[in-house]
């Protein structure tokens, strides 16, 4: 099964132009949509999930023509929104069982057998008594992919699902969504380099509502190998290196500005050769939007 997105376009009646002709293929397994808040990611999840119409431009899911045959959908699809809400005095067996029941699973053996799996899936069996409203933002997030599995769906839409998770939360999210995106299409929304790092084998970058990039990330991150420098450089001097070079990022370390530079060669004395990684992509295709726009 595959989704194909074709030259899709959404503005809003306020005049912000959320979307501006973006084309992806996603095929099965992970897939990470990377970009900064406000790039379109939502925008984009929204539309897919058949919850707004494009301007133009179309999505079709396999056989389905998502604008003509939104229920079509509905019926493989999961989805995760970035905000979602649950009523805090439902425990969460209650609350899965609910969702089940919407699903459509309306016998009352199947839905319990279900609701039984979901639970040891998402490693909440231990909490299926408690009510929702004692849960972690990480039980909940899990608690929400149970729902979004209820209906075993082929596409499974992810929006920023482990911003604001602690450390050990956001590893066992990540495993979950792991071991689900190995037989269904997956797209996992984020502005997290981290999260499309570990899970995804394909991915896209998106800002200001167009793809400035897509494909296998470890081919992405290839082709800036033997293109980046690091130097550390006085906070005094920091003005002036951005003047003389295409900086991409500048972090601390110890407290001292940490500068890495795209060149095509070494830039000069005092800069060293790094092996780039996801993180440096993104920057540097951020950056390179910005200087197109500029321009």
């Amino acid at each position: 099964m595959q989704l194909e997105i074709k030259d899709l376009s959404k503005t809003y009646p306020n005049g912000v132009r959320a979307l501006n002709g973006v084309s992806l293929t996603i095929g099965t397994g992970m897939f990470g949509l990377l970009g900064p808040n406000g790039a379109g990611k939502s925008s984009l999840m929204r539309t897919i999930a058949t919850l707004q119409l494009p301007d133009s431009g179309t999505i079709r899911f396999g056989e389905i023509d998502v604008q003509t045959q939104p229920d079509d959908l509905r019926r493989v699809l999961g989805y995760l929104p970035q905000e979602f809400g649950f009523y805090p005095n439902l425990s969460a067996e209650v609350t899965l069982d609910h969702f089940a029941t919407m699903k459509g699973v309306v016998d009352s053996g199947q839905r319990k057998a279900l609701v039984a799996s979901l639970l040891n899936q998402t490693n909440l069996h231990q909490a299926r008594k408690k009510h929702v409203g004692t849960f972690s933002g990480g039980m909940k997030q899990r608690l929400g992919i149970a729902v979004a599995l209820a209906g075993s769906p082929k596409l499974l839409i992810v929006d920023e699902p482990t911003a604001g998770l602690d450390p050990t939360e956001r590893h066992r999210f990540l495993n979950l969504l792991a071991e689900i995106g190995q037989d269904i299409v997956v797209i996992l929304s984020t502005h997290i380099v981290e999260d499309v790092r570990e899970l995804c084998n394909a991915m896209a970058i998106i800002n200001r509502g167009q793809v400035v990039v897509a494909g296998d990330p470890r081919e992405i991150v290839e082709a800036l190998r033997g293109k980046l420098w690091r130097k550390f450089v006085a906070k005094a001097d920091l003005t002036a290196v951005k003047a003389a070079h295409h900086v991409i990022s500048t972090t601390l370390l110890a407290g001292a500005p940490v500068v890495h530079v795209y060149a095509e060669q070494n830039p000069g004395e005092g800069f060293a050769a790094i092996e780039p990684d996801l993180e440096d992509v993104y920057f540097h295709q951020l950056e390179l939007a910005g200087l197109a726009e500029a321009a």
